[in-house]
């Protein structure tokens, strides 16, 4: 496999998450790439965002090859991007020294390569079990059309490997923050900020006594963070703000943390006599701590890999992904298996050359040792 050839191809087709017809043409690449190497391909429509490819990859040597019903490896990708139609003309597929720049190289059409060119090498090595690939379409958005797909696979397999980007050191990511959100709308009261100023109630100012409550919620002891990181509100400036709206990041990784921050927001009070305050939100992923079932398969695959030669590292990150969703289950999974880089969800955005070749041939060596 022409692993830079189909990366080049995989990054010029754009994919925006909102973009159903951009994502169906990647996955529509996707499929037939897999088909090539003999897996069992499964379209998953969507009506609004793009349909899901799942590739079955069943053992050449049948069921009880390595135990009668074995189960399978899962490999988890996304197709969808968050860069726009268009950025491809601005930042265009480009090769400078060790590195590969594109809109969407690391995140991850990088890492959808790296998935289909392990498969082919475990297969020309003999590989004997069955290995299960789902590329989803909106995991940049919340993965809410996926999230119970992939749970669903999870559950019937083996080990569960990511192929997020790696920490640019190499290492995986064995602990990932859980990530939710409120949105918090206040109601006041308008009129005329110069002739009945007294009136109104300013949405504004009430707010504002809210954002600064929720900012002190964020606990670095405890590794939660609450940040206020949009706001709305008012029309001009001779009016007082009947409305004002905020959008709230949490990202927890103890146990009872979401429900913390929950039981606080939610029973937040007005401050100002007249004004109203609307809640709404979530927990989207759950955190995936390092406990003991992380320390498992990291030590396992850490010794996979230093049969090849490669030393893996243990890290982590403050942001989700689809791995998130896995570790409650209690199934063995590990993140960060795609390509090396940095730059995520920017125009920097560009992953390290070598890593293709050295990523493949590592989830190679995990699909036919595990």
């Amino acid at each position: 496999m022409d692993t830079k050839s189909l990366l080049k191809t995989l990054v010029e087709i754009e994919s925006p998450s909102h973009d159903k017809a951009a994502v169906d043409r990647v996955g529509a690449i996707v499929a037939e790439e897999a088909r090539k190497l003999g897996a069992q391909v499964e379209i998953i429509p969507n009506k609004e965002t793009g349909n899901h490819v799942l590739a079955r990859f069943p053992s050449p040597m049948g069921r009880g090859a390595r135990g009668e019903g074995e189960k399978p490896i899962l490999l988890l990708c996304h197709m969808d991007t968050v860069f726009p139609l268009g950025t491809i003309q601005r930042i265009p597929y480009r090769e400078e020294g060790e590195k590969i720049f594109g809109p969407g190289t690391l995140d991850m059409k990088a890492g959808i390569v790296i998935a289909l060119a392990a498969i082919e090498s475990a297969q020309r090595s003999g590989l004997n079990r069955p290995v299960t690939l789902l590329c989803t379409s909106d995991e940049e958005i919340g993965s809410h059309t996926s999230r119970a797909l992939i749970e669903s696979l999870a559950k019937e397999s083996a080990l569960v490997l990511v192929l997020e980007g790696g920490l640019l050191d190499g290492s995986l990511k064995t602990w990932r923050k859980g990530v939710g959100g409120f949105k918090i709308k206040v109601k006041g009261r308008a009129a005329h900020a110069g002739g009945e100023h007294e009136k109104g109630c300013n949405a504004i100012e009430e707010m504002a006594h809210q954002v600064v409550a929720l900012q002190k919620l964020t606990d670095y002891s405890r590794q939660t963070t609450v940040n206020v990181g949009v706001i709305q509100g008012g029309t001009v400036t001779n009016v007082v703000p009947e409305e004002c709206t905020i959008k709230v990041d949490v990202r927890v990784m103890q146990p009872g943390e979401w429900e913390r921050i929950e039981a606080v927001v939610k029973n937040l009070k007005p401050v100002l006599d007249r004004a109203s305050i609307e809640i709404t939100g979530r927990l989207n992923r759950p955190p995936m701590p390092f406990d003991e079932t992380m320390k498992a398969a990291f030590e396992k695959a850490k010794a996979i890999a230093s049969k090849i030669g490669m030393e893996l590292k243990a890290g982590g990150s403050g942001g989700g992904s689809d791995a998130n969703f896995v570790a409650p289950l209690g199934v063995p999974v590990l993140d960060g298996l795609g390509a090396v880089g940095e730059g995520y969800h920017s125009e920097r955005e560009y992953i390290l050359a070598e890593s293709l070749e050295q990523r493949a041939g590592l989830l190679s060596a995990l699909l036919m040792n595990w």
